[in-house]
């Protein structure tokens, strides 16, 4: 089974994908209708969001004093749903189903 697989079974998860540095989409699974639009859309949604962390992590370390490097993964929700992202893959998740700790720990491991 592959990580996306592994993934899509997680309670909530709607989708999972994964994609390159320059936000190409490399590959996506779905329980819904996601379209292949939608999923590249999101690839680089997520890959522009990724980068902007790392930019914000490297200066916050230097202000801060503290080690937020390197990225390793991050959250954004909104209305019913989320997104979570560790590494290069990503996944769309219903909010009220989310457990966190086993999202991340699949998403990141330990």
């Amino acid at each position: 089974m592959t990580k996306l697989e592994t993934l899509l079974k997680l309670d909530g998860v709607v989708a999972a994908g994964e994609f390159a540095p320059d936000g190409t989409l490399v590959a996506y699974k779905s329980n819904t209708n996601m379209s292949p639009e939608l999923a590249a859309m999101s690839a680089q949604f997520c890959a522009s969001v990724s980068m902007n962390f790392t930019t914000l992590a490297g200066a916050f370390s230097q202000i801060s004093h503290m080690n937020w490097l390197p990225a390793q993964g991050w959250a954004y929700t909104g209305g019913d749903m989320t997104v979570a992202v560790g590494g290069r893959i990503g996944v769309f998740i219903k909010t009220e189903k989310a457990d966190f700790n086993r999202l991340f720990q699949a998403l990141v491991g330990a």
